[in-house]
């Protein structure tokens, strides 16, 4: 598990409001006011990505503001980005003022004063986002440019801003499964996206380092292929040309960024993971197999099967069986009709370490549940 989670909740009531003030300090010094400190509530959880700290939070409708004052007291030389997922603010900086709605971004200097309040303060419906913080230092591209990004209201809903988003959204997501040694390189790949995203809009992508721009580039070609998935026309070739680079320089990021896997074998292993997860859901229990392996971009029914035993050490179907006995309850069933590898010890990502020994007639008893 990557970062801690902090509750307002944790506290006593008359105390949660001083609570979250402390806790929001810790990364980002400012005055907060609320409407709502009687009854406040808020929640956040710090990852710490070697310099880069990633704050998913939720918190009643609060005002944050940096005066002059604050800055020559403490000044942590350091860029504050804010993505936005519920809830409105407006933010005053840097001789600008902006709103922001879902899905938006945008930026403040620490060395700066600012004022970001909420869009209707009265409002008790919680403000959602995800917050990161990193050194100056680390930003490869000129103070000049970056100016010209503070206090304004930028979009994640498309290009690399969606990407950056995504990525940061996932990291809540899949907090509870990655391991404290992911952090450094996942603030990392943070840290590229966000000079990506940044030269991007600045129209400045020269400027960047060759290799910011080959990890951030990795990202938007996995990113390519994840949302392509089921196109069974998805090669080499037309990921290649989908991003404008020769199938040579889409090897070699590859081969440099996925620890040497090769892109057919990353596409291979993102499609088996998506029909593995179909398999497993129950509203999907009466859709054929092979069906299920079309959507994902496996038409032909020997091979994907082949390639599903070559990964998980059992058929699909046979994967299937027991997962869905498990989620109707049937564990008890599943277990007397599949002692096997394949039923016993898969992990939380569904590996498996070996065959199967089905009892046919218990095995028919079983397969009444489910479409095969």
């Amino acid at each position: 598990m990557i970062g801690t989670v902090f509750r307002t909740e944790d506290v006593p009531a008359e105390d949660r409001f001083d609570y979250w003030r402390e806790l929001v300090v810790r990364t980002r010094s400012s005055d907060l006011i609320s409407a709502h400190t009687a009854d406040y509530w808020a929640e956040y959880r710090l990852m710490e990505l070697g310099p880069v700290t990633v704050w998913p939070s939720s918190f009643l409708p609060t005002r944050y503001r940096r005066s002059g004052k604050m800055v020559r007291r403490s000044d942590p030389e350091s860029y504050h980005l804010t993505l936005l997922l519920e809830g409105g603010l407006a933010l005053e900086h840097a001789g600008r003022t902006d709103t922001f709605g879902p899905r938006d971004l945008h930026m403040v200097d620490g060395s700066r004063p600012y004022d970001l309040r909420p869009a209707d303060d009265r409002d008790r419906r919680a403000v959602k986002g995800v917050g990161v913080d990193f050194p100056k230092a680390l930003l490869p591209l000129p103070p000049h440019l970056v100016r010209e990004l503070l206090g304004r209201g930028l979009s994640g809903r498309d290009g690399t801003g969606a990407l950056l988003a995504e990525f940061l959204v996932g990291l809540d997501r899949q907090a509870n499964t990655l391991q404290p040694s992911d952090a450094p390189r996942l603030g990392t790949v943070v840290l590229d996206l966000v000079s990506a995203w940044f030269a991007q809009v600045l129209d400045a992508e020269a400027a960047l380092p060759q290799e910011s721009r080959q990890r951030a580039t990795a990202q938007r070609i996995q990113a390519f292929i994840r949302q392509n998935l089921h196109d069974p026309e998805l090669t080499p070739s037309a990921i290649a040309a989908a991003h404008h680079i020769s199938r040579s320089h889409l090897y070699r990021i590859f081969q440099q960024e996925s620890q040497g896997e090769t892109v057919a074998a990353w596409i291979r292993g993102r499609r088996l993971e998506s029909v593995r997860r179909d398999l497993a859901d129950s509203s999907l229990g009466s859709t054929p197999i092979h069906a299920v392996a079309a959507r994902w971009g496996f038409p032909r029914a020997s091979e994907f099967t082949r390639a599903f035993r070559t990964a998980y050490g059992c058929s699909p179907r046979e994967y299937r069986l027991h997962a869905l006995s498990e989620l109707e309850g049937a564990r008890h069933l599943a277990q007397e009709v599949l002692p096997s590898r394949c039923g016993g010890d898969l992990d939380a990502a569904g590996q498996a370490g070996g065959g199967v020994v089905v009892d046919g007639d218990r095995d028919r008893r079983l397969a009444r549940h489910v479409e095969h």
